[in-house]
């Protein structure tokens, strides 16, 4: 950032002249109703009026003259909203010095994170490693963030409390959701499910669960409805995270939240199983899906680095999900980080523009674009019940990051380490910690 932007962001009110917009995340009831036509990647150009952290005013570009302002000129650079990351693990983040996964598979993920969460997360050692997370993810332009908490007895009672001191700590600039997570089977254990039930209804989390095709599979989603239904939760399920096509617990869960009618949100992750399966099993499941009104959260990073995983063999697939097929019947679909530095993934960082760089990629969500720029940002935060993030409205926090790369060929080309992030219209200090403050902890 030049002297000169950096004096006018700290204007009360100005101008972000000659900015690209995808045109899908501009809300309906702008007052310009002269905005263009979208391009052929869905990018429109605007001027944005910038009035005491507020955008006031969206209109297209050329006519940022009618109000007397410091002008910022953009010169075709880019502006999205700050991203919602809508499927995390905080609670796991940057365990990967102290304990790695020796073969980067599923099963190398889940014992060796059991063993570390045994021996070494304390409510300060959880604490620290969340506000790391937390403040790389806030550097990068994320606004929102929802994150499942391991919560097997006794878990449960250190890491919910501190979720909480944590959420309200970062209240305004990453706004925090939690969800439970633990298999499917501790369900049926009525003590544990009431005692986790009553703690994420006084944290207003999420009820979740790992699903497996156990012959208590039916029996443990009955009871989660069931509670779910009776402490007005929403519902976030890990789903089918594998390549076995006789995974279908995603059909099960549809099937329930028809049978039960569940007024409430049911969010579905992974799901990878499902593009393992014969087109016409596949296609029922989606119908369904579709039918019960859920939405479904797509890790391409993490899956791709998990599933089809053999030493000494290249993977044969991309471990996703059908996206495109989702998509198609009108379901809503995001994508998300997942974790980051731990024995499920060894990389990532929180970055919102890393994830949706990497979906492009991987899920092929492109030619054209459309409305995909939609799963970091605006169905993400409709799914969380957060109508306030994840686009550019008028009269809306000007929560925005501001790039270079002018067209999604430049955005997604480059790692965008240049952009500003702005909240309530200021430039935010974008520094990112540095990995050393966490070696007394896990080296």
């Amino acid at each position: 950032m030049t002297t000169g932007f950096l004096k006018t962001l700290q204007e009360p009110v100005y101008w972000l002249t000659d900015a690209t917009v995808p045109k899908t995340l501009i809300d309906q009831g702008v007052s310009d109703s002269s905005l263009p036509d979208a391009d052929q990647d869905g990018l429109i150009a605007v001027d944005l009026l910038i009035d005491h952290g507020k955008i006031a005013k969206i209109q297209s570009s050329g006519g940022a003259k009618a109000v007397n302002a410091p002008h910022i000129a953009l010169d075709n650079g880019m502006v999205l909203p700050c991203f919602v990351d809508m499927h995390t693990h905080l609670d796991k983040g940057h365990i990967w010095p102290r304990r790695r996964n020796p073969d980067g598979t599923f099963a190398g993920a889940l014992e060796n994170v059991a063993i570390d969460r045994a021996a070494n997360w304390s409510a300060e050692d959880v604490h620290r490693r969340m506000d790391f997370a937390l403040r790389c993810a806030y550097a990068h332009g994320t606004s929102a963030i929802r994150t499942h908490l391991d919560s097997v007895s006794p878990q449960h009672r250190i890491s919910w409390p501190v979720f909480e001191a944590m959420r309200d700590r970062w209240a305004g600039r990453v706004d925090l959701q939690a969800s439970a997570l633990f298999g499917i089977n501790f369900a049926l254990d009525t003590n544990f499910l009431a005692e986790l039930v009553g703690m994420i209804a006084a944290a207003k989390g999420i009820l979740g669960s790992v699903t497996y095709m156990i012959p208590e599979l039916d029996a443990g989603l009955s009871a989660m409805f069931r509670m779910a239904a009776d402490q007005g939760l929403d519902l976030d399920f890990h789903v089918d995270e594998t390549a076995d096509p006789a995974a279908r617990t995603l059909s099960h869960i549809a099937r329930k939240a028809i049978e039960t009618r569940f007024q409430g949100k049911i969010t579905v992750g992974h799901c990878c199983s499902l593009a393992r399966q014969d087109a016409s099993e596949a296609d029922e499941t989606l119908d369904l899906v579709a039918e019960a009104g859920i939405a479904v959260v797509s890790l391409p990073m993490c899956n791709m680095y998990l599933q089809d995983r053999t030493s000494g063999r290249t993977p044969r697939w991309r471990g996703i999900t059908l996206l495109h097929e989702m998509a198609a019947r009108g379901i809503p679909v995001a994508v998300a980080s997942d974790n980051t530095r731990d024995p499920f993934y060894a990389y990532g960082d929180l970055d919102g523009l890393e994830v949706f760089r990497e979906a492009v990629r991987i899920a092929h969500l492109d030619h054209p674009f459309g409305d995909w720029p939609h799963v970091i940002t605006r169905t993400p935060a409709d799914v969380m019940r957060m109508p306030d993030h994840g686009r550019i409205s008028e009269g809306a926090k000007a929560d925005l990051i501001v790039f270079r790369g002018r067209r999604w060929s430049e955005l997604l080309s480059r790692p965008q380490s240049d952009r500003t992030v702005l909240r309530s219209g200021k430039a935010i200090d974008q520094t990112l910690p540095d990995y050393r403050e966490l070696d007394d902890i896990v080296h």
